[in-house]
């Protein structure tokens, strides 16, 4: 029987997820339905339909960045998914980076974000050697928002680049024109290895009509200079040209099952097993009140294979649990913010989801390890930062915390990150947050991301404003306190982190044993490179 505690948690955890759940099924529909009309009236299928008919029948979708862009640009209307509808998946039983434009947002212009966003698909396919394929039908650049998008090295130049290092680490990129694709982004299908196009409906040039028109003074429609007939039979920019877009999608279905097979990383995998607890059972678990211990054992072992977790150093450093583990079968080491109450041997007490200079020795250590093993790492954090006092700066809280950091940068196995709940200050960094290079970071509908604790940045805020205000009743301190902590949540939730792309993306906890196993099988496609941790201050 669970007890009450368990079922508040519980309902709280489901009625979290639900909410997030129905919002992004709102995000699905793009531009909405009447723009989703305009676009089948030219005969086209919608971002999220051409995905569908692509992958394999049955093959999972894990999208990447469904909240991209949420809360952004809405002084222009909007940005849904960042106007561009992507993830992993398979075409023709190869994993696979699938990207498309959705042209119901804005015509798929690109905004600052969906930069970003095409960066981080590019990414992965890079970091695990995936093949990549682009469905493009975008009005190019959002011209208000240009100095935002053009010229800097993470904008949108830095997409043509990133095709041009794809195409020498010989990774597969397709690219189909199914719409428009102008300006600069022309440049996408044609550094890809095959780029496809539909009749009628798509088109590329440097430049349309009205800007050659006003530029040159030649008087030209659309399509005699840049459509389907112009590319595959005149200036041969463009291989080949189809009918539909289904047409256009069975070819590069084709082209995708004649790739070869490249060298893997060789990482263990057994028979998987489903964990022995049952892992419905993690809602009940993880507290509502973020401040609340509980044990991080009860998480791990509902989320490995058979509830096993072999722990190193298990009664040494017990604010941070390592150990060894498989999960649908891969082999891990995993490194968690243990949340309970701790007494040390030495007798001192240890406040759970705190890192100590004995457990961030203790993780170093273990990351180190495992790189010995080439055994890939997961990260599970619910951290609210390094510990803090006389202490912990007398125990060496500083070299230590900056040797776990070291160990975490320069790891050279796949890392994979999934925040629990609380993800504050450096205890983010050496819990490989998003600096860190992880392959795949999520959260759960119950992170929070930020420097720190709300209940401690709003009171810091709070007496900066009242040093700026003068005189301040009480009543109007407490009214001021409230706005400065609802506020600060608000930029600490998982919706925040997700519409900026600090996370990947946010999923059910039921999900985490696919969404690990799906980036391990990703990563395997990449050998793993040395280990070198370089100097370790001691």
């Amino acid at each position: 029987m669970y007890d009450l505690e368990f079922n508040k948690n519980e309902d709280s955890m489901k009625l979290l997820w639900n909410q997030i759940r129905k919002k992004g099924e709102k995000i699905e529909s793009g531009g909405g339905n009447v723009a989703a009309e305009k676009h089948k009236e030219k005969g086209k299928m919608l971002a999220r339909e051409r995905i569908e008919f692509l992958k394999d029948k049955d093959a999972p979708f894990y999208e990447i960045g469904l909240f991209v862009g949420d809360g952004m640009y809405e002084e222009y209307g909007g940005c849904p998914s960042g106007g561009v509808v992507g993830g992993i998946t398979y075409v023709s039983g190869r994993q696979c980076v699938i990207v498309a434009n959705d042209a119901t947002v804005k015509a798929g212009a690109w905004f600052p974000i969906t930069a970003k966003k095409n960066l981080r698909f590019q990414e992965i396919a890079m970091e695990n050697r995936l093949p990549i394929i682009y469905l493009v039908d975008s009005a190019g650049v959002f011209l208000p928002l240009q100095d935002e998008i053009f010229p800097d090295k993470e904008h949108f130049g830095r997409i043509f680049r990133n095709n041009a290092i794809m195409s020498s680490m010989g990774i597969t990129q397709i690219a189909a024109v199914m719409g428009s694709c102008v300006a600069g982004g022309a440049y996408l299908p044609i550094m890809s290895d095959e780029a496809l196009i539909v009749d009628k409906t798509g088109s590329i040039f440097l430049a349309g009509s009205y800007l050659v028109k006003a530029a040159i003074g030649e008087i030209i429609d659309n399509e005699t200079l840049g459509g389907s007939i112009t590319h595959a039979e005149i200036s041969g920019v463009i291989d080949d040209r189809f009918p539909d877009d289904k047409s256009c999608l069975e070819r590069i279905k084709y082209i995708m099952d004649k790739i070869g097979s490249f060298d893997t990383a060789g990482f263990s995998r057994t028979e998987a097993v489903k964990p022995l607890k049952n892992p419905e059972e993690i809602y009940g678990i993880l507290p509502e009140n973020k401040s609340k211990p509980y044990k991080s054992i009860e998480i791990i072992e509902r989320l490995v294979d058979n509830s096993e977790f072999e722990q190193y150093k298990k009664g040494y450093a017990q604010t941070i649990l390592c150990g060894y583990a498989r999960i649908d079968g891969w082999a891990v080491g995993i490194v968690a913010n243990n949340r309970e109450v701790i007494k040390s041997k030495k007798g001192e007490m240890q406040f759970g989801g705190a890192i100590y200079s004995d457990s961030a020795d203790k993780a170093a250590r273990f990351i180190m390890n495992c790189n010995q093993k080439k055994i890939p790492l997961v990260f599970l954090q619910d951290v609210t930062g390094f510990m803090v006092g006389s202490r912990s700066e007398q125990n060496g809280i500083i070299k230590d915390g900056a040797k776990m950091v070291n160990a975490t940068s320069n790891s050279a196995v796949p890392k994979f990150t999934i925040i629990l709940s609380n993800s504050y200050g450096a205890g983010n960094y050496a819990m490989c947050g998003k600096a860190y290079d992880p392959r795949i970071i999520v959260a759960w509908p119950t992170a929070k991301i930020a420097v720190m604790g709300g209940e401690q940045a709003a009171k810091t805020l709070l007496q900066l404003e009242k040093s700026r205000l003068g005189n301040v009743t009480p009543e109007e301190e407490i009214n001021l306190l409230t706005k400065i902590t609802d506020r600060y949540n608000a930029s600490t939730t998982a919706i925040n982190a997700a519409s900026k792309l600090w996370v990947d993306a946010i999923i059910d906890p039921l999900e985490t044993r696919n969404w690990i196993s799906m980036g391990i099988e990703a990563a395997n496609h990449a050998p793993v490179k040395q280990f070198n941790v370089g100097v370790l201050q001691t």
